[in-house]
């Protein structure tokens, strides 16, 4: 079992000083532990996680800069700071930063199951392909949506 280690995470760093490069964002991890996984996140405008669901994990967004647009179970909303966005286990969702700023969130996951090993996956690949990000993601119990019928 991984447990916390009691300390204090500095602004702008990760735990080790790790960084990870995912799909044009920047995420920084916070905490790890058997029962929750934490990163900061950077989304430069224009960037996206396309809809997927974690079958097995809650996932949570608090928005500290910027504005974001989700698809939240088939739904759209929009969120901008102090908003939490709350993601339960099985729910479809997609993040877009479709505004012209840069927005920051800190996220968390409960459990941590995989994910911090996907991130770690995702940002080592050479070129991260859709169809590899997909087959790579699903390897790791997060699943990718197909697009819409004609986008």
């Amino acid at each position: 079992m991984k447990s916390e280690i009691t300390g204090i995470t500095r602004a702008n760093e990760g735990m080790q000083g790790i960084s990870w490069n995912i799909l044009g964002q920047t995420y920084v991890p916070k905490s790890c532990t058997d029962h929750s996984f934490s990163w900061h996140a950077t989304l430069p405008p224009g960037t996206f996680v396309p809809p997927h669901i974690h079958p097995d994990q809650d996932e949570y967004l608090y928005m500290l800069e910027g504005k974001l647009d989700f698809m939240l179970a088939g739904s759209e909303a929009q969120a901008t700071p102090g908003d939490l966005i709350r993601l339960g286990m099985g729910v479809p969702h997609g993040i877009f930063n479709k505004s012209d700023q840069t927005a920051k969130v800190l996220f968390w996951v409960s459990p941590s199951q995989k994910l911090y090993d996907l991130f770690w996956g995702l940002h080592n690949m050479k070129e991260q392909k859709p169809e590899d990000v997909v087959a790579m993601a699903a390897e790791y119990n997060i699943h990718f949506l197909p697009p819409p019928p004609g986008a």
